[in-house]
């Protein structure tokens, strides 16, 4: 910290009580009164300084008076005592806490130099300028204490000048930086490489880009404001550093219970900190703040009260980057003023799934299904944020689904708010309407069918498909859906590994084989179908490839409950009557056997199978 002593001779005040006296052989011969303190005082040093003091006791001595009142000195008694010395020649210290209040106090009294050579206001403006103004964490002091001497320090330009010297320091190269300043955040991991890396004498050569931000955190809101549009106004410093600083600023300064953010000592100032905070973020709305930030400012600015506009920009901001969000960041809880009856502000995350929908520009690529494979990759590389988004809703229906108050139409309309693009795998649906089904029992069968509609069992991985075969929470028709398509996946995995091994046997056989081969007719019943991929499922697993893939590929049948092998039971029956035949024979041979226990039971290898199996290699 810098400062400057003026005057030479000893401090002579002293005080008593409310009265300050100059111990001299010669008696005061006039009475300044500021405040609350008188100061006994002699005309002559006083007047041979200060041009307005000339004035004051000139129009005393008319009405015969020798007390002058001063009811609006800047800076109160403390600040003209340090005038007074000055006018004495007496030891005076200026540094950064007191400079300002000295500065606007010499202004008051006309202290130029047109009264006298070197007097205080141009020894006071070559401190500021040769010292103050050059030192960092000096400026920060001295824009500090302006706020208390307004109007008289912004009309002498002092909290310009801090502004702008804090404000261009801000802007120099961090290379070059050799002043101390605050610094308790943690660093990056590309920063701690850096300063593990280097020895000790040069870590401190290492300045982060964002080193300024704490010492500003200080600044009241007015004065942070001022600095933070000088900061920007330089075009230098990056939106990721702006962000960074706002974000640190609000952690400084907003409160963390709900209770004390509402109390109303602290209300206005929360509000208007906020609002601020929303009028200094970055101009590119898509950088310098991360959505879970901006999710936070909006949840305060939700519950003080902010301006609807300021309120407007944030979900502007976030409907952009609403893909970098969490589950728990959505959970903004609804107003007593909002129309909804639920615990979580849900019409809000709508709106803010359709601002991000909007910016998405979602057209014909709404169905990732009907692209094929290649196309696909590159709708999934090219479109990472809506995938994201899509598994964030997911998240987000499990946390709300514990509602009790959340209703049906609520639930669906939010799970229905992104395109099927954004839902490649249902788990996640299918887990969020699991709760909602365990938390809500009173559900009707037309409306626990209504909900699994939005649901598409095709799309569930084999471990939700397990879970769901099982699930008596689930309509009967899900279920049933469910066991089917898992025993047609689990078919589908199983033939096309046989078609792999039946492509290399037939490279090794002669073309007779392969005439033979041909001419062989191909089984026609789904008795047949389901004996072979019995008989074919067995050899594989001997030859050890279905035992390497692990539980993944066996069958949902095998682990299902009797509630499940039951429906499918029935299935199979039904499905066989419906069938084509061959004869009646093979009809009834095959009747009692249902999927599951032929799964379970010793797989019969029929002549017509073993005909087909003719010319394996053994």
């Amino acid at each position: 910290m810098k400062f400057m002593k003026l005057g030479s001779k000893p401090d002579a005040f002293y005080a008593e009580g409310n009265s300050r006296y100059v111990s001299s052989d010669l008696a005061t011969d006039v009475t300044i009164v500021v405040g609350e303190v008188k100061f006994y005082l002699h005309k002559f040093p006083l007047l041979s300084k200060s041009n307005q003091l000339q004035k004051l006791v000139s129009n005393a001595s008319e009405v015969d008076s020798n007390e002058i009142q001063l009811p609006d000195f800047p800076g109160g008694s403390k600040t003209f005592e340090i005038c007074a010395k000055f006018c004495y020649g007496m030891t005076v210290i200026l540094a950064p806490y007191n400079v300002v209040a000295a500065r606007c106090g010499a202004e008051y009294l006309e202290m130029t130099e047109d009264v006298d050579r070197g007097n205080l206001i141009s020894k006071i403006e070559i401190f500021l300028n040769s010292s103050v103004f050059r030192s960092w964490k000096d400026s920060i002091i001295v824009l500090q204490t302006t706020a208390s001497l307004l109007p008289w320090s912004e009309e002498l330009k002092v909290v310009g000048r801090c502004v702008d010297s804090i404000a261009s320091k801000t802007s120099v190269d961090p290379s070059s930086i050799k002043w101390s300043y605050t610094y308790n955040r943690k660093l990056t991991l590309s920063d701690e490489i850096i300063e593990d890396s280097m020895k000790v004498k040069d870590r401190y050569a290492s300045v982060p880009k964002d080193w300024w931000i704490e010492d500003i955190c200080e600044l009241d809101i007015s004065l942070y404001r001022r600095v933070m549009i000088a900061v920007k106004s330089k075009g230098r410093m990056d939106a990721d550093v702006i962000g960074e600083a706002l974000k640190t600023y609000a952690i400084r300064w907003l409160p963390d219970s709900v209770e004390a953010l509402l109390s109303d000592v602290h209300q206005k100032r929360n509000k208007s900190l906020v609002e601020t905070i929303i009028c200094l973020l970055p101009s590119d709305k898509g950088v310098g703040c991360s959505c879970s930030f901006l999710l936070k400012l909006l949840k305060v600015a939700i519950l003080i009260g902010a301006e609807a506009s300021s309120r407007e920009e944030l979900m502007e901001r976030i409907g952009l980057k609403l893909d970098e969000a969490t589950a728990s960041d959505l959970l903004i809880s609804a107003q007593s003023t909002s129309t909804q009856d639920t615990k979580y502000d849900v019409d809000l995350v709508q709106c803010l799934v359709r601002r991000f929908m909007m910016h998405e520009n979602i057209g014909q690529d709404s169905n990732i299904d009907a692209k094929n494979e290649k196309n696909a990759d590159d709708f999934v590389l090219g479109h990472g944020p809506l995938l994201n988004v899509g598994k964030l809703i997911d998240r987000y229906l499990a946390e709300i689904a514990t509602d009790p108050k959340l209703t049906l139409s609520c639930f669906l309309d939010l799970s229905q708010s992104i395109p099927e693009a954004a839902r490649p795998i249902h788990d996640g649906l299918y887990w969020a309407i699991d709760i909602y089904l365990k938390e809500h029992p009173i559900l009707t069968k037309a409306e626990r069918k209504k909900l699994c509609i939005a649901m598409n069992v095709k799309k569930l991985t084999a471990n939700a498909s397990m879970h769901a075969a099982q699930n008596e929470r689930l309509p009967l028709r899900v279920v049933v859906q469910v066991l089917f398509f898992e025993q047609a996946r689990t078919a589908a995995m199983v033939q096309n590994t046989n078609s792999s091994g039946s492509l290399e046997v037939s490279r090794s056989t002669t073309n007779t084989d392969e005439d033979l081969e041909k001419s062989e007719p191909q089984p026609m019943t789904l008795q047949k179908q389901m004996s072979q991929l019995r008989t074919t499922s067995k050899d594989f697993q001997k030859n050890g490839k279905l035992i390497k893939e692990g539980s993944k590929h066996k069958s949902a049948i095998q682990l299902l409950p009797s509630r499940s092998r039951r429906i499918f039971d029935k299935l199979w029956v039904v499905g066989k009557g419906n069938g084509i035949c061959e004869s009646k024979n093979s009809e009834t041979s095959g009747s009692s056997h249902s999927p599951t226990s032929m799964i379970h039971g010793e797989v019969k290898i029929s002549p017509s199978t073993t005909r087909d199996r003719r010319h394996s290699i053994s």
